[in-house]
């Protein structure tokens, strides 16, 4: 469960396979096919020729890694407000207090839809505008973390159109107004520190957890950071990494589409996440 260094020789690093959905596929029974087996397996799955183009992933990352090698007086600027809108530090978020001996070794930014503070609708939970560095310190890093936020809830959409048709819905179902017209969809930027969790001492980049929402999509850099555990109730539980595949997100079915699907099936899936940086 641990990638702590340690002298001698290292155990073997156990790798998880899940299964890869291309988007631009016109099969689309091809495609629910493999999203039903990952709901089996793990809830779990890469999604490739999501429409978003290496070259602008390449700059939200960039773009990413500028607003978190600021110093920390600048970001605390933009501390999280209570619609969930900004930066987290260092040890803020705790997803394992029961085996966490603080938080977690990362910190993170968040972006929402934006809603306007004299629309009605920001009076809801998780709903207001967003918070910006300001353009003299990131000049274009607000619009490019809007365009992405927009592109990548595009993906969510087409992602959620293949769950729709493995559930027996119309592929449209989750378009409409009544069930996810008004997403809250969240861009969240995370850092890792650059170090190694350690459980034994209960110290975790990002502590084992399942994910409350819809769906995730995660957009990793090249390290492997991310693990698994297919069936939280073993003993001892077997934690997997997922390798990342430039380009594609990784995507997992969270706690709102178990209870909405009446949890057919596919479990609680769990994950953690090591080291480094995720979108």
């Amino acid at each position: 469960m641990a990638n702590q260094k340690q002298s001698g020789p290292e155990p073997p690093i156990k790798v998880s396979t899940i299964n890869c959905i291309d988007l631009s596929n016109p099969d689309i029974g091809e495609s629910v096919a493999l999203l039903k087996q990952a709901c089996l397996d793990c809830g779990f799955f890469y999604v490739v020729n999501h429409g978003i183009s290496q070259e602008f992933m390449d700059e939200v990352f960039a773009q990413s890694k500028k607003f978190f090698y600021l110093p920390l007086n600048e970001k605390l600027k933009v501390l999280r407000n209570e619609k969930h809108r900004g930066y987290t530090p260092m040890f803020d978020e705790v997803l394992d207090p029961d085996n966490q001996v603080h938080g977690d070794y990362k910190e993170g930014y968040y972006i929402g839809v934006d809603v306007p503070e004299n629309d009605p609708e920001s009076e809801k939970p998780f709903n207001g505008p967003n918070v910006w560095p300001a353009d003299g310190v990131l000049p274009g890093w607000r619009q490019t973390m809007e365009k992405f936020h927009h592109e990548a809830l595009e993906v969510g959409k087409a992602v959620s159109r293949i769950i729709a048709l493995a559930l027996d819905l119309e592929v449209d179902f989750f378009d409409k107004p009544e069930v996810l017209g008004k997403p809250i969809a969240t861009l969240r930027l995370l850092h890792y520190e650059d170090q190694f969790s350690d459980p034994a001492k209960g110290i975790y980049g990002a502590g084992a957890h399942s994910d409350f929402g819809f769906i995730t999509l995660l957009a990793t850099d090249d390290v492997m950071g991310l693990q698994i555990c297919k069936d939280k109730d073993a003993k001892p539980q077997i934690w997997e990494y997922v390798t990342p595949i430039k380009g594609a997100f990784i995507v997992n079915l969270g706690d709102m589409l178990e209870r909405w699907s009446n949890c057919p099936p596919c479990t609680e899936f769990w994950g953690m996440v090591k080291t480094d940086i995720l979108f």
